[in-house]
């Protein structure tokens, strides 16, 4: 089943979001995609690691920022900022978490969420470059279908528009003989 539209954006924003925490030196970064029956909230969860409180700031940030200047983004709700041991970024679709290690060790996300398929970042940009390749090779071939179906039509039309022109009308005599006509015209006048 291929993916809708809203959950390649959502896709493409947690890219987004993953690239921000690597920016940042984030360690361990894994996105869940969570299952759709496990879990109506969200889409993914981001999880990365900070090794203090102010890297954990820093990653939050530059999430928070890239998604606003690249996308027009803003998360519906922020917690734990001002602690910086877990913060949360609630984007709806997907879900950002920010820990220190330790933390991150202790509620262990990954665990809670068993039927979530854990992927790193370079797994899941394949998975979204391969999906934006198929939806590419699949409008080009619409396209081309599309293209191939309106141009038979056009030759049908020409195909029938030339026999009615011969029933209808005599057929013009060959240029060799209109030119031996004339010959023999001017033959008999000398």
């Amino acid at each position: 089943m291929a993916p809708s539209h809203t959950h390649q954006q959502t896709r493409i924003l947690v890219q987004s979001a993953a690239a921000a925490c690597e920016d940042k030196k984030g360690e361990d970064t894994r996105i869940l995609e969570l299952d759709p029956v496990d879990s109506g909230l969200s889409d993914f969860f981001l999880v990365t690691s900070a090794t203090n409180d102010r890297q954990a700031v820093a990653i939050a940030d530059e999430v928070e920022h890239r998604l606003k200047r690249e996308f027009g983004v803003m998360p519906n709700s922020v917690e734990g900022r001002r602690q910086g041991g877990w913060i949360l970024l609630d984007y709806v679709d997907f879900v950002v978490h920010v820990f220190l290690a330790e933390r991150r060790a202790f509620y262990d996300i990954e665990r809670l969420r068993k039927s979530a398929r854990p992927l790193s970042p370079a797994e899941f940009d394949e998975e979204l470059k391969a999906a934006l390749a198929a939806k590419t090779r699949s409008a080009r071939s619409k396209a081309a279908a599309e293209h191939e179906a309106s141009t038979p039509r056009k030759a049908t039309k020409k195909a029938a528009a030339k026999p009615a022109a011969k029933k209808g009308a005599a057929k013009p005599a060959p240029k060799k003989a209109a030119k031996s006509v004339v010959s023999k015209k001017k033959s008999s006048r000398t």
